[in-house]
């Protein structure tokens, strides 16, 4: 059995009816029904919200209109170089480690 730890927690009598009547009503222990809104609470807290979702989608949208500052010929000599500077980092990196 999992190890329990006694909380106590103060709540508006509203939000202690509703948990008492729904715990009669799916006739469990309220502290389960309190375990279980809130694993069910953080598991949407790591989603976006709606509002969010807009925002970052509007970022994106924005992003994808506009014109690119340099061409795809030049980012691709970027990459190469950038390739070509990590073999010859990790090329040393492992020359210096060999026994």
């Amino acid at each position: 059995m999992v190890d329990m730890i006694k909380v106590t927690f103060t709540l508006d009598e509203a939000t202690v009816d509703q948990l008492r009547r729904t715990a009669a009503r799916i006739r469990k222990p309220q502290s389960r029904v309190v375990r279980e809104a809130i694993t069910e609470y953080a598991a949407r807290a790591d989603r976006l919200s709606e509002g969010e979702r807009q925002r970052m989608l509007a970022v994106l949208d924005r992003a994808m209109r506009r014109q690119p500052s340099r061409t795809a010929a030049a980012v691709d000599g970027e990459l190469r170089e950038i390739r070509v500077a990590r073999r010859r980092w990790g090329a040393r990196r492992r020359a210096t480690e060999a026994p």
